[in-house]
């Protein structure tokens, strides 16, 4: 038994809730310092979008650092110490340092990163390169493919191509039996 009353209170209210003492110790641990910001991260065609909480930082409070393809976000949000007149009886926010890090995709153009800090939520956008953006591919309309490759030839010094399935020889000739089909009447 410890000399704080309410303490006390707190493990009986505990205790009659259910709790247990994993979470007792969690919930402590979390009020000591142990801490990490929930952070959600949302991509589409042109960018990233890294969102971390930071509810009652200033800008000044927090460190973004890029290095090596890793995204490195400290910051420290300082206990208040009791003040004269004020006894605090439960703690749950969270206090003390804390570092995130994350390794960034290939296809991040990290030139360009910019942030921005509104109503307790840092922003990290993160613009993709343009290469690796999806783009749309037209198909246009052509001639079968026969699998034939063209053939270069240049008799005389002129360049000509023509495909073997046509019936002519590197040289530009008609091949054997297709003189023959050429002359026929149609």
């Amino acid at each position: 038994m410890t000399n704080d009353p309410y303490r006390e209170i707190q493990d009986r209210l505990s205790r009659a809730f259910g709790l247990t003492q994993a979470r007792r110790d969690r919930d402590e641990e979390m009020s000591l310092g142990a801490w990490i910001p929930p952070v959600d991260i949302v991509e589409d065609k042109d960018r990233i979008l890294l969102m971390v909480e930071l509810p009652g930082f200033k800008e000044d409070e927090i460190s973004i650092q890029l290095e090596g393809g890793v995204l490195t976000i400290r910051g420290e949000r300082q206990f208040e110490r009791e003040k004269e007149g004020r006894t605090y009886h439960r703690v749950e926010r969270s206090y003390g340092q804390f570092v995130r890090t994350f390794t960034l995709p290939n296809n991040v153009d990290r030139e360009n990163l910019k942030a921005n800090f509104r109503d307790g939520v840092l922003e990290v956008e993160m613009p993709k390169r343009e290469e690796a953006r999806p783009r749309q591919i037209r198909i246009t309309p052509g001639e079968q493919h026969t699998g034939q490759k063209p053939i270069d030839v240049q008799p005389g010094g002129e360049k000509e191509t023509e495909t073997r399935e046509r019936g002519r020889t590197p040289a530009g000739e008609p091949q054997r039996g297709q003189r023959e089909r050429e002359a026929q009447p149609r």
